[in-house]
């Protein structure tokens, strides 16, 4: 008899068991995790777009919250929704060996402090959601 067990439902994320929860997260398909990897706005930029967070994007200037790093800015280099983590340009760990690695850093640890505005759907979508202007 084959395996017909669900990889994901949008249903799961209505439930309380952590199980669930973990489930749901891991296996979500790339649409849904983009919207995990939200990040608050400045409060600079939260009253001049009028939204709280939004997803992160290569490009947007942070600044670091939490951690060992907390207080520096940087530029996102890369954002993994896989591990639902991101990279930031100028930080570096160095490991025991000597070696510097870039640490992978997690979205509710960081604050946008600058928007990447490159993309127009993105400037479309950010003036949808803005509840200021209605």
């Amino acid at each position: 008899m084959e395996n017909v067990h669900k990889k994901w439902s949008s249903a799961w994320n209505a439930s309380k068991k952590p199980k669930k929860q973990r489930k749901y997260r891991s296996n979500a398909p790339l649409h849904v995790k983009h919207k995990m990897i939200s990040c608050h706005l400045s409060p600079e930029l939260r009253k001049k777009h009028g939204i709280r967070a939004i997803p992160l994007r290569k490009g947007d200037k942070v600044k670091i919250l939490v951690g060992n790093s907390r207080g520096k800015t940087g530029k996102i280099d890369e954002v993994d929704l896989k591990s639902l983590k991101v990279s930031i340009a100028g930080i570096e760990i160095t490991k025991k060996d000597g070696s510097k690695v870039k640490p992978y850093i997690d979205p509710s640890n960081l604050m946008i402090i600058e928007l990447d505005l490159g993309d127009k759907k993105r400037d479309k979508k950010m003036k949808r959601k803005n509840r200021k202007e209605e």
